[in-house]
């Protein structure tokens, strides 16, 4: 990775990542998948482009969610470069997993709400990048899957554990064995994708729900997804202290002071973000 190189209201993390601020505030960071020639295809230097610019926003706390794009018209990630995996060497690919799984981990260890913009293909490790979201926006053009066992692997990204915790242990199980695309209309029927819309708007629409969620309290947005995320697969009453726990973390901060306040005064929260 060649490092951040700032171009106006654009970073740059190396060649095939771009973050841009939105909004009042730059609360919402979108994170663009920049590799056009090759649909998007996560190559190693891409791999560690997208980790570098997790853990950047990740620490800013100015960010209070990020949306992750596509710069391409008819991709949004086609997954793995198997181009370049073709010339690597058993101990080359041993070298290189971590820095693939640093890319998968890194959206989805991000501290803030995040939102995946998808149109066209979003197949193996590109599905697996919109997975890792806490949300996914598609137009009418997306087609996902995780066709991995095709060709004689398996979903690396976090498919085999994100996908079940989605739609459920059978419904995924169907989707990893036979390898199958499956088109936007029944992406959403399925829960594949949460929101569905018109063929060209799926950017458009998943930063204007960003913007809806930036709006509201950064600690709060914070601990709320911290307890949905660690709740996950326990049992009723270990989610409640997890619950419990979050709570605490936001119950005598400053943005709760300023909500409660704001609510009673009839005016705008001015989030102190503490």
């Amino acid at each position: 990775m060649s490092g951040v190189v700032g171009v106006g209201d654009e970073e740059r993390f190396g060649e095939f990542v771009a973050v841009r601020r939105h909004g009042d505030g730059g609360h919402v960071a979108e994170l663009a998948l920049d590799r056009p020639k090759a649909m998007n295809a996560v190559s190693t230097d891409m791999a560690s482009s997208i980790a570098g610019a997790c853990a950047a926003l990740g620490g800013d706390r100015e960010v209070r969610v990020v949306v992750l794009t596509s710069t391409h018209e008819r991709a949004f990630c086609v997954g793995a470069d198997l181009k370049e995996r073709n010339s690597l060497s058993d101990a080359e690919l041993v070298r290189q997993r971590p820095l693939a799984r640093g890319a998968y981990t890194g959206v989805l260890e991000l501290p803030v709400p995040t939102v995946a913009a998808v149109h066209g293909f979003a197949l193996g490790g590109g599905f697996e990048l919109a997975l890792s979201c806490d949300l996914i926006v598609a137009d009418g053009t997306a087609v996902v899957g995780l066709p991995e066992v095709s060709v004689g692997v398996i979903p690396g990204g976090g498919g085999t554990q994100l996908l079940p915790r989605r739609v459920g242990a059978a419904r995924a199980a169907e989707l990893v064995f036979t390898a199958r695309r499956v088109a936007a209309a029944e992406a959403r029927e399925l829960g594949l994708v949460d929101v569905l819309v018109e063929e060209g708007r799926d950017r458009e629409e998943a930063l204007a729900l960003a913007a809806r969620i930036a709006a509201h309290s950064p600690v709060g947005l914070r601990a709320a997804k911290r307890a949905l995320r660690l709740g996950q697969g326990l049992d009723l009453r270990a989610g409640l202290e997890v619950e419990d726990a979050a709570w605490r973390s936001v119950a005598f901060s400053g943005d709760r002071a300023e909500g409660v306040a704001a609510f009673n005064e009839k005016r705008k929260p001015q989030w102190p973000g503490e």
